[in-house]
């Protein structure tokens, strides 16, 4: 009986000490000019300050929420406590579009314009150090070096047009650490192929 309850007790101490923490999730409310985050409960946790933020982007959150701060310029990643993580790479070109978490990374930017990651629980892991780099996709991601902007109006006929494409003299790509896996002559649409990414 004794052996019983000793089998037991250790079967039920395995059981707990596998089971999965439970992320909490937070919803942020826009009510005008005010965004509150609240829990599943409907409790009010933060609100934040119009006088500060242009902003809040997320809708639903978990460590981390991405803000336009009236005192900085772009996109901030800001804890529940507003200290400041990072600065969020915005996707788009004269567009408000920061970066989201893909494959537990989103892109952060240094002042240099160095492109980095950080994971969803606002921790940066690949500290700002590249000029172009995709988000994660299956693990991987590419990056490009020795890059220059090319203005669509030297390419199309358009002559109001302020999009631009990039191109850069050495693409590769690195792994969710940072390593570089390959650089060289590849073309980034190659190397797209290669890593076997999403077709548009």
């Amino acid at each position: 009986m004794t052996g019983i309850l000793r089998f037991l007790s250790i079967m039920i101490f395995i059981s707990c000490s596998h089971q999965e923490v439970n992320h909490e999730k937070y919803i942020v409310v826009n009510n005008g000019y005010i965004y509150s985050v609240v829990n599943f409960k409907n409790d009010t946790i933060l609100k934040l300050d119009s006088a500060k933020y242009f902003v809040c982007f997320d809708d639903t959150v978990e460590n981390f929420l991405i803000v336009a701060p009236k005192t900085r310029k772009g996109w901030w990643a800001i804890d529940f406590d507003e200290n400041y993580l990072f600065q969020v790479y915005n996707t788009i070109h004269g567009e408000p579009s920061p970066d989201e978490i893909t494959n537990g990374r989103i892109r952060i930017v240094d002042e240099q314009g160095k492109i980095g990651f950080a994971n969803e629980k606002g921790e940066i892991i690949i500290k700002p150090q590249f000029e172009q780099v995709t988000a994660f996709y299956k693990g991987f991601a590419i990056i490009g070096q020795d890059c220059r902007i090319i203005p669509w109006d030297t390419i199309h006929s358009v002559s109001d047009c302020h999009h631009y494409s990039i191109s850069c003299l050495k693409n590769g790509y690195i792994d969710k650490d940072g390593i570089i896996i390959e650089i060289g002559s590849l073309t980034f649409d190659e190397l797209w192929d290669k890593l076997d990414f999403p077709k548009e």
